[in-house]
């Protein structure tokens, strides 16, 4: 099964949890697409919740996000995009920082790691997941960073197939998105809209409604 962007909303992806029917069990994959935090208030418990289920015995993917790397470059110091106010500042609060001191903020040393190990992208025989996107004509092992964390309208545009259905988050929908080689599950908890999971190979899916904690992207 793979889930997609959560940006905080730890209460959503417990009740979506719950939905699940049969639960997942010991063995069972589930794949994460990034954007695990900011934004929404509960940014350190969705971490949480995933370390948990690596230690109920489930195989847990964890995919980088943009905001993961963005995260990651504020604490050592860099800051291109203005971090705190894309939504950081509500990640660091769940972490009980206030934001005068956000300066000497540090993650507890598990979230940390769990931070830097992050995979880029993974493929298993159905498809392969990534957070953005994947630029065409490129190899698999060869794809820049920059469109696996942030492409938008260059992947979603672009024509042609990668061997495998691409599933991917971080451009969200109403709905899901749907097409002959690729599907876009963000669907913007955070705003109030959905979180998706997606059953695999049955391409059921399964919803439940988010949280309105942050403005949805102009139309």
């Amino acid at each position: 099964m793979v889930i997609g962007d959560l940006h905080g909303c730890h209460a959503v992806l417990r009740r979506l949890w719950d939905h699940l029917d049969p639960p997942p069990g010991p063995g069972d994959t589930v794949v994460f697409l990034g954007d695990y935090i900011d934004r929404g208030p509960e940014s350190r418990q969705v971490i949480d919740f995933i370390l948990g289920l690596r230690g109920a015995g489930l195989r847990v993917i964890a995919l980088m996000g943009n905001h993961e790397q963005m995260l990651l470059e504020f604490l050592t110091g860099r800051d291109d995009y203005g971090y705190l106010q894309v939504g950081g500042a509500a990640t660091l609060a769940s972490y009980g920082c206030p934001p005068g001191l956000a300066r000497g903020f540090s993650l507890p040393a598990e979230h940390h790691r769990f931070l830097l190990e992050l995979l880029p992208y993974w493929q298993d025989d159905f498809a392969i997941y990534v957070h953005a996107g994947l630029k065409p004509g490129c190899p698999l092992a060869l794809q820049p960073k920059d469109w696996l964390l942030w492409a938008r309208e260059e992947f979603l545009d672009a024509d042609g197939e990668f061997g495998k259905r691409v599933i991917y988050g971080h451009t969200p929908f109403p709905q899901p998105r749907v097409e002959p080689w690729r599907i876009g599950i963000d669907t913007g908890a955070v705003y109030g809209w959905r979180l998706t999971c997606l059953i695999l190979p049955e391409m059921a899916f399964v919803q439940v409604p988010g949280l309105p904690i942050w403005p949805p992207p102009a139309a």
